[in-house]
């Protein structure tokens, strides 16, 4: 049975299809709203309808068998009551005729529901309020926390690149100074062998004037013979 059924088979105890539709529509959206805002409709006889709040799960992909994660959600749950079981399961017959399957609320039952579901509502709407009111409060403490992160980071990488900064300055320092020790070393050095090589160069001579004795030796025992 659809919606379009269910208006026809209520439209001759109404008084007309205009009228059961209306009635239809008006039960349904009452209903609708009242699980929306977090109220539970029970109808004696029938069942209740409630909002069921379902925490984030992995779940399976049943096609490829993949894990996946499923958020944080609200669903409408519907439990059947007792007479409605005992009717379904065939424990109670099904009353004939004109007779309502579903047992008349007892008189007073539905003044004090509707007080009830106004004041569970009113309850809700409160608590909405002081969570809107509660959520800049943390999310201005939030943004303060994260400032304060930040301002510490900063710092903290300031410091160390200046601390990186001086170790760089130290360390150029101490090439240019070993540089120059180097430099002044090997200046030293070359000044000190200048010397000693020039002294060798000038005792060179002395093996010419040998030579030039032994020249005139050799020619003057040639004359003489």
């Amino acid at each position: 049975m659809n919606k379009a059924q269910l208006v026809e088979a209520i439209a001759d105890k109404l008084g007309g299809r205009q009228q059961a539709a209306d009635a239809v529509d008006a039960v349904l959206d009452a209903m609708v709203r009242a699980v929306v805002a977090g109220d539970r409709v029970s109808v004696t006889g029938f069942g209740s309808f409630e909002k069921v709040d379902r925490p984030a799960r992995y779940a399976r992909n049943p096609q490829t068998g993949e894990r996946v994660r499923v958020k944080k959600t609200s669903v409408p749950r519907f439990r059947a009551g007792q007479g409605f079981k005992d009717l379904v399961s065939g424990t109670k017959k099904l009353p004939k005729g004109d007779e309502v399957a579903v047992k008349k609320a007892p008189k007073g039952s539905l003044m004090a529901a509707a007080a009830g579901g106004r004041a569970t509502v009113k309850k809700a709407a409160a608590k909405k309020a002081v969570a809107k009111k509660a959520a800049p409060a943390k999310k201005a403490v939030t943004a303060k926390t994260a400032a304060a992160k930040k301002a510490v980071v900063k710092k903290t990488t300031a410091a160390a690149k200046k601390t990186t900064t001086a170790a760089k300055k130290t360390t150029a320092a101490a090439k240019k100074t070993t540089a120059a020790k180097t430099t002044a070393a090997k200046k030293a050095t070359a000044k000190k062998t200048a010397p000693a090589k020039k002294a060798v160069a000038k005792k060179a001579p002395a093996k010419k004037t040998t030579a030039r004795k032994t020249t005139t030796a050799k020619k003057t025992t040639a004359r003489k013979k």
